[in-house]
């Protein structure tokens, strides 16, 4: 029986733990091998970063890869998603890493599939392998997550990757607050705290910044008067704690959501949570295959 990753809330803490370790080690190793199985990358939405650093996973675990090219596959002509994922099923793939512009949970709901499933973005549902790495880029600059203020800035009401991280970060005994323009408030995280950006500036341990996603709104957004208000400008910068750090799960509007003096502040840990997507992908393509309830802990 193999794992799957559909939604970060399939994890309890044990899980989490287990994978950011294994997360770590793996991101200590330039090569691995060792896993057996064929991954296949199911994107109906663009991505580079998790695109990529899925591919460098399954490579570095030298697992069988096959290419799915979303345009020119049975998708184009109506095929169902199920269809697809039952069609590889039968080819004998044995993990299919998902991104699409829908929620493609909801659309499997219900569904026998003996496949590993692994979330790389829903829609506005969630990316739980992201706030695993953003998990993990937090424990490397601060050992440890309990009591951390996080504040996830910008567009929530359409993040996946605030969703997932609410879930994993909060298991880990953080704090999690959002700010943001009153349009961006989701209407289905009403317990989170709402608070004016910049007051949390001066007080919080991580500011994550959020991409305004144009795609999914119907409203114009005023670019120049978001960054001033919303935005991580080098004003708030400069109030920002010495200890503390930027994070931003990419792509990366420059001069709308954060300032290009913040992308390269000492402080910004974006380039390293690209790199640690490769370990945290391993972690979970390796506990996908292993199936059983936990798997097993990974070795510097």
């Amino acid at each position: 029986m193999l794992n799957s990753l559909v939604s970060s809330r399939d994890l309890g803490r044990h899980t989490i733990e287990l994978l950011l370790r294994n997360a770590e080690a793996y991101g200590n190793q330039e090569q691995t091998g060792g896993s057996d199985g064929t991954v296949v990358h199911l994107f109906f939405e663009n991505s580079t970063r998790t695109d990529l650093s899925f591919q460098v996973a399954a490579q570095r675990l030298g697992l069988r890869t096959l290419n799915f090219d979303v345009a020119h596959s049975s998708a184009s002509k109506g095929e169902s998603l199920l269809d697809t994922l039952e069609t590889l099923e039968a080819l004998g793939v044995d993990v299919v890493v998902i991104r699409h512009q829908r929620d493609w949970p909801k659309e499997l709901a219900g569904a026998k599939l003996n496949l590993g499933l692994v979330n790389a973005g829903s829609g506005t549902f969630e990316h739980p392998t992201q706030a695993l790495l953003d998990a993990l880029t937090m424990r490397q600059s601060f050992g440890n997550l309990k009591g951390l203020k996080i504040t996830i800035v910008g567009d929530i009401r359409h993040s996946r990757v605030a969703r997932s991280n609410l879930h994993i970060l909060t298991e880990l005994g953080a704090n999690v607050q959002f700010a943001g323009p009153d349009i961006f408030r989701p209407n289905d995280l009403v317990e989170v705290p709402w608070v004016d950006l910049d007051a949390a500036v001066e007080e919080t341990d991580v500011l994550m910044m959020l991409r305004v996603q144009h795609e999914r709104h119907a409203e114009r957004i005023d670019m120049r008067s978001y960054h001033e208000s919303y935005g991580l400008t080098e004003e708030r910068l400069a109030r920002l704690r010495k200890d503390a750090i930027i994070m931003h799960p990419g792509p990366v509007n420059r001069g709308v959501e954060i300032c290009t003096a913040a992308m390269e502040d000492p402080r910004s840990q974006i380039l390293r949570q690209v790199s640690n997507g490769v370990g945290v992908r391993m972690a979970v393509l390796d506990w996908c295959l292993q199936g059983g309830k936990h798997g097993k802990l990974v070795s510097a």
